[in-house]
């Protein structure tokens, strides 16, 4: 792997991680299933959010893919479309009130052992979850139009592709195992807005620098 990969690999991988330590709809699910049922089951929940990202990602690579490798006007315009949304992403974050986080609270008050789930009801709501959140292409979008473009190889995105949904996967499954006790979801809910806070302030300049870049290039 040369340098401009390995560099375009990291800024992926960092943006990508950043916006999974920012709490959402995906780790109430994941706190709520940890909570409420045997760590066997919640693994699904964990599994099908994965499994609803590997679809974005795919639809990324290849439906995406093409149509940006064919238009340098259109890769522009996406690149400035997809810093936008993580700029939003980021003054959502910012803007957001202590008060907001106390919803998180819910999945600690579901703690109804006698009724428990199945595996395989878990693996679907988890991935309808993630399937119906738009968010998840835009973001999806967002990143790979710093890698979809002619002088990549599909090889490299594939990987990146991989790496993405194996970090979700292996991030939802520390939720489960960590977060499922009382004493650490309590305290990391209490630092939830202070993380949020961080991570929101890395993504917009995330995003600051894909718009500048798109916009330096015309």
């Amino acid at each position: 792997m040369d340098i401009s990969l390995f560099g375009i690999f990291v800024t992926v991988a960092i943006a990508h991680f950043l916006a999974l330590l920012s709490p959402g709809p995906d780790f109430v699910l994941v706190v709520k299933s940890a909570i409420r049922n045997e760590g066997k089951n919640a693994i699904g929940v964990a599994l099908g959010i994965s499994s609803a990202n590997a679809l974005y990602i795919g639809l990324c690579l290849i439906g995406v893919g093409s149509i940006l490798a064919a238009s340098v006007t259109i890769m522009v315009v996406l690149k400035i479309i997809g810093g936008l949304f993580l700029i939003y992403l980021a003054v959502q974050a910012l803007r957001a009130s202590k008060s907001s986080y106390n919803n998180f609270a819910l999945a600690e008050s579901t703690n109804d052992t006698s009724n428990k789930s199945t595996f395989l009801k878990e693996f679907i709501t988890g991935f309808m979850s993630g399937i119906l959140n738009p968010k998840n292409l835009l973001f999806y979008l967002s990143l790979f139009t710093v890698v979809l473009t002619p002088d990549v190889g599909f090889t490299f995105k594939l990987g990146l592709g991989i790496w993405m949904t194996v970090v979700v996967f292996l991030w939802d499954l520390a939720i489960i195992y960590l977060l499922s006790t009382r004493t650490i979801r309590s305290r990391f809910t209490k630092a939830a807005y202070y993380i949020d806070k961080v991570t929101g302030a890395l993504l917009g300049l995330i995003g600051l620098a894909i718009v500048k870049s798109a916009l330096v290039k015309q």
